[in-house]
């Protein structure tokens, strides 16, 4: 436990002092809903959304963001580039144990998506009025879960990754496809219903987001498949997972 208590400090501090990841990870689902509310006609009242403004209905999909550049960019690039440079080698060499060092990047990602959540929840709500998440449980579950299973397949990258370029390679395309069925890149509405139905059931689940934040339980299934996805993609990526 003192072993990874170092480990986690060193890696906190080294996660603090990157400026640019930081700010992009916190940061940058606020700036666009900040942006996004400046635009009148996105505040205002729309029968599409059920009633809710554009801004309302769009917020949960702007939760993708930060979950998807910390789990699917960040975490696995960090993991390969230790292994790149032997870090990962030297460690075992140490009483302390590699897998420290892997549950200190899950701490720090976990943490960095937990600040942009809260950053964006706090701004959307005091800046432009979009109500707090109105079924607070089903919210966090269906948040956990997400992290989870976006968490896991970022690991599951890092363990067939031998390089850096490797694990930016394979993760550009998952990066993409999460956003894109996130409904970060065009709003659900947009999309065709398939599409928008094959998002309901992909990480980081934004349906089960989006029913939560409005007041509906999410549907079980829809969480279910998320915590599938998690253990699958967690226990491969042990089962795979080199530290040389």
């Amino acid at each position: 436990m003192h072993a990874f208590r170092q480990i986690l400090r060193i890696e906190a501090r080294l996660y603090l002092r990157d400026r640019p990841t930081l700010l992009s990870t916190i940061g940058v689902p606020t700036l666009i809903l900040t942006v996004l509310g400046l635009i009148p006609a996105l505040r205002e009242p729309d029968p599409n959304f059920d009633g809710q403004t554009f801004v309302s209905y769009f917020a949960p999909s702007l939760l993708v963001v930060s979950m998807v550049i910390v789990g699917v960019n960040t975490l696995p690039a960090v993991l390969a580039t230790y292994r790149e440079r032997g870090v990962l080698r030297r460690l075992a060499t140490t009483p302390a144990h590699p897998a420290a060092l892997l549950a200190a990047q899950l701490v720090l990602a976990l943490a960095g998506i937990l600040a942009s959540a809260l950053l964006l929840i706090v701004v959307a709500r005091l800046a432009f009025g979009v109500p707090l998440p109105r079924h607070p449980l089903g919210f966090t579950v269906a948040f956990v879960l997400g992290t989870a299973a976006l968490l896991a397949l970022g690991l599951l990258v890092a363990a067939v990754a031998r390089t850096t370029k490797a694990a930016q390679a394979l993760a550009a395309p998952l990066f993409m496809v999460t956003m894109f069925f996130g409904g970060a890149y065009l709003p659900r509405f947009l999309l065709p219903d398939f599409v928008a139905r094959i998002g309901d059931y992909t990480p980081p689940g934004v349906q089960a987001l989006l029913d939560a934040w409005t007041g509906t339980s999410p549907q079980p299934l829809h969480l279910a498949i998320m915590a599938v996805i998690a253990v699958v993609a967690g226990t491969s990526a042990a089962k795979l997972f080199r530290w040389e």
